[in-house]
C-alpha cells in the first residue's frame, strides 16, 4: 500500500499518527494555565495546583490506542507511580458532545472504575476544548508533566512504540515515568519532547 491510501485509511478509521508536536506550548516554560469542570463537579484551575507536579493525559476510551494502554494496566500502573511521587494526575477529554469519546462526569466515574483506575486525580471535561487547544493536544493519549513551579516538562506520547498492540509495551521506554523521574531529581527529562500517537481528539468545529 503506497502512503496516500495508507493515510486515507487511518483518516476513515479515525485514527492518526502526527508526523510532529505542536510547537506550542514549549518545555521550559510556563505551562498555560486553565480553569475546567471536573467529573465530579468541582472546577480545577492548573495555578491553584502550585507546589505539586502535574501530569495531564488526554483521553477517549474509544480510542484503540487509549484501550491498549488501559487494558493491560500500563496506563494505571503509570498513574500509581506518578501518585507515589505525590503527582496529581488530570484525564482531560477534549472531545466535543456527540463524539466519539465525548462522555459526562457521571460516565467519566463509571469508566475509571470498570477499568481499576485508582490513581486519577479528576477527569476534566473540556467539551469546548479550550484546555486541549490551549496544549496543542493533538491525540489520544497526549502527555504533559508539569512540575511543582507551574513549568511544562514533558510533552509527548506516553511511550517509544507507536502502535496499539499489546506486546510493545513491554519492549517500549515509558516517557511519563521517565519524565516524572526526571522531575523527582530535579533534573531535565531525558526526552522532553516526543512523538504523541494515537487517535485524533474530536474538538467541536
Amino acid at each position: 500500500m503506497t502512503i496516500r491510501p495508507l493515510i486515507a485509511a487511518a483518516l476513515a478509521a479515525g485514527l492518526f499518527i502526527p508526523l510532529a508536536t505542536l510547537a506550542a506550548p514549549e518545555v521550559g516554560k510556563p505551562a498555560p494555565d486553565f480553569k475546567a469542570m471536573a467529573a465530579d463537579g468541582t472546577t480545577v484551575e492548573l495555578s491553584a495546583l502550585r507546589g505539586k507536579t502535574v501530569v495531564l493525559e488526554w483521553t477517549n476510551h474509544d480510542c484503540p490506542f487509549v484501550m491498549k494502554h488501559y487494558r493491560t494496566g500500563n496506563m494505571q500502573a503509570t498513574q500509581a507511580k506518578a501518585a507515589e511521587q505525590g503527582a496529581l494526575w488530570f484525564q482531560v477529554i477534549s472531545s466535543e458532545p456527540g463524539s466519539q469519546g465525548h462522555v459526562s462526569g457521571e460516565r467519566a466515574q463509571a469508566l475509571n472504575a470498570e477499568r481499576d483506575v485508582t490513581a486519577v486525580t479528576n477527569t476534566l471535561i473540556d467539551e469546548d476544548g479550550k484546555v486541549g487547544r490551549a496544549y496543542g493536544a493533538q491525540v489520544t493519549p497526549h502527555m504533559y508533566v508539569i512540575d511543582a513551579e507551574g513549568v511544562l516538562q514533558y510533552m509527548g506520547g506516553i511511550d517509544s512504540i507507536a502502535t496499539a498492540r499489546d506486546a510493545d509495551i513491554e519492549k517500549a521506554t515509558n516517557y511519563v515515568v521517565e519524565a516524572l523521574d526526571a522531575v523527582k531529581a530535579g533534573e531535565p527529562a531525558p526526552n522532553p519532547v516526543t512523538r504523541a500517537y494515537g487517535c485524533t481528539v474530536k474538538y467541536a468545529s
